[in-house]
């Protein structure tokens, strides 16, 4: 039997649990599938986003079906990006809430994206070669690796709000959401310039599990009727998910700095991701 690695698994559970949580209240994602109120049948349509969600997460976890569920998936989140987050960024350009929604939607498509390539390359598919191409891989590693730049500006932008989310019991909260928001900020500039870049999405992946387990699992625990944690909670697993498939792209070369350029990294990598 083939084993499932931590990133599928993960990935797949989020968007899992996503797809319940539209089936249960007839609704969207809050600000992860921000649809507007005035969309006509739009309880309709989250009920169809919810089977889908929750029959392409199912699917993920099933050889046979793993890899074009995790297709489905990855264009699924961009039309995420492309119709629901992309318009309100191109609305507020200077709002880094707008491109908050915006980047994390992208690390979810970028992990979805890998996971696919690493699916159809370890079945020996040659099916899409760009998609699920070495090429395709640097693209949303790219992605990935952009979009953990905005994730770390957001807790300095929002350090409040960020330092809210630090575990009660754990002191000086304040400077937990400036460490986090420094985390998220040296994962992307290692990923994207290829400085330790298999230990900065090692490191990035292991951030965000954290996440998942300190803030949003008793969170679920303190609030169990609350969608809105339950949502987090299966939005983080996903973005976890995300992590540790971009870390696994990378398992291929050292775990030290890579020679030269981002591009010659991605030379040295497995192709059996």
């Amino acid at each position: 039997m083939r084993v499932i690695g931590p990133g599928q698994l993960l990935f797949a559970i989020g968007m899992a649990g996503l797809g319940v949580l539209s089936l249960v209240s007839g609704d969207f994602a809050f600000t992860w599938q921000p649809v507007p109120n005035w969309i006509p049948w739009r309880e309709y349509l989250a009920y169809a986003s919810g089977l889908l969600l929750l029959a392409g997460g199912i699917g993920m976890l099933v050889k046979r079906t793993a890899a074009p569920c995790a297709l489905v998936m990855t264009i699924y989140v961009l039309s995420w990006v492309l119709l629901l987050q992309a318009p309100r960024v191109a609305g507020a350009p200077a709002n880094v809430g707008a491109w908050l929604g915006f980047c994390e939607n992208v690390v979810l498509m970028s992990g979805g994206w890998i996971l696919f390539a690493s699916l159809v390359r370890r079945e020996d598919n040659g099916s899409m070669p760009f998609a699920s191409g070495k090429g395709g891989t640097r693209v949303a590693r790219f992605l990935f690796g952009i979009s953990c730049l905005v994730l770390g500006l957001s807790h300095f932008v929002y350090t409040e709000e960020t330092a809210g989310m630090v575990p009660a019991w754990l002191p000086a909260r304040v400077v937990f959401a400036y460490l986090t928001g420094v985390g998220h900020f040296a994962a992307g500039v290692g990923i994207l310039l290829a400085i330790l870049p298999r230990l900065a999405a090692t490191l990035e992946a292991i951030m965000i599990s954290s996440f998942v387990l300190l803030i949003h699992v008793p969170g679920v625990a303190s609030a169990p009727a609350s969608r809105l944690q339950w949502t987090m909670m299966f939005v983080a697993s996903a973005l976890a998910g995300a992590g540790w498939a971009t870390a696994r792209s990378l398992q291929g070369i050292p775990w030290g700095f890579a020679q030269g350029s981002p591009q010659t990294t991605s030379s040295q990598e497995s192709s059996t991701n």
